[in-house]
């Protein structure tokens, strides 16, 4: 959406138009401003007693995660719980969207480390075969235990 015409410029078409008497055809050309702007305008300050512009708020979302330091100590607590869990036990009244936007901002990831061939290590691997916890099938070839 294009900024708006300043208020400065709005008070000098006004100023011709009802104190200067000049048409509104000739304020259009003058000031290079459409005559349907002049228009709304005027109507404008008929209905509300200025030609202020319209609020220009652009659409997003308020960010209702203000304390980081807060939340970061949070997400540390309830960190194994869903987004929706989490928005229940914020203060506010929050989406999980927004738990999950701001768990990404503050770099939290959900990423669980697991019992693969890459995290144990070769001692801990043959203690797990010797106790019948792990088959042999899983492992290949080159990840033989000690």
């Amino acid at each position: 959406m294009p900024a708006p015409y300043s208020y400065d410029l709005r008070q000098k078409v006004i100023d011709a138009i009802e104190l200067d008497g000049m048409p509104k055809t000739e304020a259009s050309q003058v000031f290079h401003v459409s005559r349907n702007t002049i228009n709304l305008w005027l109507q404008r300050k008929e209905h509300t007693g200025d030609f202020l512009p319209k609020p220009n708020h652009r659409p997003g979302n308020n960010h209702k995660i203000t304390d980081w330091h807060k939340f970061k100590a949070f997400a540390q607590e309830h960190g194994d719980q869903t987004s929706a869990q989490m928005a229940q036990l914020w203060d506010d009244d929050i989406s999980p969207r927004t738990i999950s936007r701001a768990l990404k901002k503050i770099g939290f990831t959900r990423k669980k480390l697991t019992a693969t061939k890459n995290v144990i290590s070769n001692s801990e691997r043959s203690l797990l075969l010797r106790l019948n916890i792990w088959s042999h099938k899983k492992w290949s070839t080159s990840m033989k235990p000690a």
